[in-house]
């Protein structure tokens, strides 16, 4: 059974190498019921989510909390910044080549972060 967004955000990552395999497309999409803003990209290996901040400076802020995230739990997501104000987080467990439950973990702890979104 998979776990809850709620379970998630209180589950620590574990250490990727010696994992195993890869969790396949359908694992993924029941992790993906609870996180909602996150997308599964079309080969099944990464998570993301989007974010069209306020501004440039609320953009850092975001990345700057997300740092500390990846730092607690020592898991580490690609971010891209474009256009001053558009985020893309992108999570994967480049040790399996493929996604982890260490993935949905970190997805549900970045999802608490305030953002200071454009709509906000």
């Amino acid at each position: 059974m998979v776990a809850e967004s709620q379970e998630l955000i209180y589950k620590r990552c574990r250490p990727c190498e010696g994992m195993g395999q890869p969790l396949n497309a359908e694992q993924a999409q029941e992790y993906l019921k609870d996180l909602p803003q996150w997308k599964l990209n079309a080969n099944s290996r990464t998570i993301c989510r989007e974010y069209v901040m306020k501004n440039f400076m609320a953009t850092i802020r975001l990345i700057n909390s997300i740092a500390k995230i990846a730092e607690e739990e020592n898991h580490h997501p690609d971010l891209h910044l474009t256009g001053y104000r558009r985020l893309k987080v992108e999570l994967s467990t480049h040790a399996i080549g493929g996604l982890s439950e260490n993935d949905f973990i970190e997805a549900a702890k970045i999802n608490l972060l305030p953002a200071e979104t454009k709509e906000s």
